[in-house]
């Protein structure tokens, strides 16, 4: 099974047992000076075991002062040490071991503390970055190539060179960001001269059997007189003159909207830079990998059967489930935790650093704590009750039945998912909706599921039962306005699962997440949509890259738009705002959001029988399901 994706592939003296890659994605896991931690090994190493040929070392600072903190870096000598004891765990378990070299430009300013280096001058704010010096361009090409000693003393197998995301190589590459008028810009062959240097630097301190990769941007998305795939390729023919093995094909820069395909949420679709990579494969003939959400081994057998790239990157694939290798090889695909590019833990949680110490995953709240959290056997098997099957219920069921409680679960209608299956019904997203299903059917092969039962005071009064776990979810918040009687209006559940379909002219009243689905299900069904939004922004719950991909969509659809817009009454006529705009619409959609069920009846009779119980996700306030799942999680863990 998946013959394609498990044949080895042989790379100078580097010899893979498959074609599954992970990539180097940020987990911020790192000491504030870059050290490894306990942690990052203990991440890569889980995904070694589970059967992934390559883990690439993440975005690895080469040079002291533009190195932010909390990333990899590999800049000095003291830091080899670390680096060592990744290279064994990940060899220890099976894998091979890459590092990517990265100078990241703009990228660092994270860090207040770290040194910004720009290819041209730059106006950041209220300030202008002054462009990188020639003296400074000769510091850094040293930096690469001392880095580079370091990784091959580490233990490292290859070399990943990050010529991609405006970071400060592709900056030089590119003509979208290099203004420069001296050898370093101008013409083609001139923004060619720093990545080609560097790459130079690089091959003089590995050894000749030790495979170099480079990632880089299939084209410039996005940006004025960016990199055409043509320039690219052009490129590419001459890094592989320069001593290049493999090409790591991406997309995005992190200065324009593209930079969602940096990191592509679940709005783009799967597979969507393959053919991109097929072309710069054949017109290169060089190894190439391919990128952008291959999150099923299904696709990745049907991209590499196809004879397209060499290699896949299954990157989230394998932050949802450090297994997904192994699980595929041994046929087991129906067991795999599936990513669906909600981009909430890996991207979103990246960028939070104010409340997120590293990444997460939605699906996978283990990612950073794969050392720590224990779920062997509780000591005592427990018979424990999980009232509501949405996905927090469902992950308490899964994590207790590890652990060897015996799990009851109830839920009240006749299909587990709740409202992780709601947000699968918008248009673009039944990815969410197989997961709800996934994770259903996973449930119920382990643990006793009745459904159609809801669980009430009296029915767990009498329950033979040593805990309880509350997870009964939340219901659309409905509001009275004037006028009520003279206009029709419906939710944005009802909307979503198309149980009424209103025509025409139709104002979706809150423009958070669920509002603007709504809006993209009523477009796409011909509907004329204003989205009316009391706050001044729309779409303010949204993740910063899955925001650009949907308000990309609203404004191809052509909705409409409108914040601080407080609605005051209806009328046969449409929607009044509270300063007297009058909106025209034959139909009024709500999607102000969700309130808790009230779990407080079946609280009091756990407190009355001295039962303990944990009220989780939604049952406890409406939240993403981030944060849902995490709760399940961690009350199953600990109980």
């Amino acid at each position: 099974m998946f013959e394609h994706v498990f044949a080895p592939i042989r790379i100078r003296d580097m010899e893979l047992k498959n074609r599954i890659i992970l990539p180097a994605m940020g987990t911020r896991m790192a000491e504030e000076n870059g050290a490894v931690t306990d942690k990052l090994i203990a991440y890569h190493a889980a995904r070694a075991k589970g059967g992934c040929a390559l883990n690439i070392v993440e975005v690895a600072a080469v040079h002291t002062p533009s190195a932010p903190a909390h990333f990899v870096s590999i800049s000095e000598d003291h830091l080899i040490e670390g680096h060592k004891k990744l290279t064994d765990a990940i060899h220890e378990n099976g894998g091979k071991a890459g590092i990517q070299l990265w100078q990241g430009s703009i990228a660092v300013s994270m860090d207040p503390k770290a040194q910004v280096l720009v290819v041209s001058d730059m106006n950041f704010g209220p300030y202008t970055i002054k462009a990188i010096t020639k003296e400074q361009i000769q510091e850094v090409i040293a930096c690469y190539g001392k880095a580079a000693a370091r990784a091959v003393e580490a233990g490292y197998d290859c070399l990943e060179f990050h010529l991609a995301h405006n970071y400060l190589p592709h900056s030089f590459l590119s003509a979208g960001f290099n203004h420069r008028e001296d050898e370093y810009g101008g013409s083609f062959e001139n923004c060619c001269r720093f990545p080609l240097e560097v790459i130079d630097e690089l091959r003089r301190n590995m050894p000749e059997g030790m495979p170099l990769f480079i990632r880089i941007d299939a084209q410039d998305d996005m940006l004025e007189n960016g990199l055409t795939i043509e320039e690219v390729i052009r490129f590419c023919k001459s890094a592989k003159e320069h001593g290049v093995d493999v090409l790591d094909v991406s997309r995005g820069n992190i200065i324009t909207a593209a930079s969602m395909y940096e990191v592509p949420p679940i709005d783009v679709p799967n597979g969507f830079n393959i053919e991109n990579a097929a072309r710069i494969r054949k017109e290169t003939g060089m190894l190439t990998v391919g990128v952008g959400r291959i999150n099923t081994a299904e696709l990745a057998e049907e991209i590499l059967s196809q004879d397209k790239v060499d290699m896949v990157v299954l990157g989230r694939a394998q932050l949802a489930d450090p297994e997904f290798a192994n699980k595929a090889r041994a046929g087991k695909v129906d067991e795999i935790v599936h990513c669906v590019g909600c981009n909430q833990g890996c991207y979103d949680g990246f960028c939070d650093v104010a409340n997120r110490p590293h990444i997460t995953c939605m699906r996978n709240p283990m990612i950073g704590h794969e050392a720590e959290y224990d779920l062997n056997k509780a000591e005592a098997s427990k018979k424990v009750w999980v009232i509501g099957g949405g996905v927090a219920g469902m992950e308490a069921a899964k994590i207790l039945h590890e652990r060897g409680h015996e799990v009851t679960l109830f839920e009240a209608t006749n299909q587990l998912g709740g409202e992780f299956l709601f947000a699968g019904e918008a248009p673009g997203k039944a990815e969410m909706k197989s997961a709800a299903m996934e994770m259903a059917a996973q449930v119920e092969k382990l643990v006793t599921v009745h459904k159609n039962t809801k669980v009430d005071a009296q029915m767990l009064e009498q329950a033979d039962v040593d805990a309880v776990i509350l997870a009964i979810g939340s219901s659309p918040i409905t509001i009275n306005l004037e006028g009520m009687d003279k206009l029709w209006h419906v939710s944005a559940p009802e909307v979503l699962r198309h149980e009424v379909c209103p025509k025409g002219k139709v104002a979706v009243i809150g423009g958070g997440l669920v509002g603007l689905e709504t809006a993209d299900t009523l477009a796409t069904d011909g509907c004329e949509v204003t989205v009316l939004e009391m706050k001044d922004s729309i779409g303010s719950d949204l993740g910063s890259l899955r925001k650009i991909a949907v308000m990309m969509k609203m404004q191809q659809l052509q909705v409409k738009l409108l914040p601080n817009s407080k609605v005051c009454k209806f009328t046969e006529e449409g929607i009044v705002l509270e300063d007297g705009t009058q909106i025209p619409c034959e139909c009024a959609v709500f999607a102000v959001g969700f309130l808790a069920n009230d779990s407080h009846p079946l609280a009091e009779v756990c407190e009355k029988r001295k039962l303990p119980y944990y009220v989780i996700g939604d049952a406890k306030s409406a939240r993403r399901a981030l944060d849902a799942i995490a709760e399940g999680f961690e009350v199953a863990r600990t109980l």
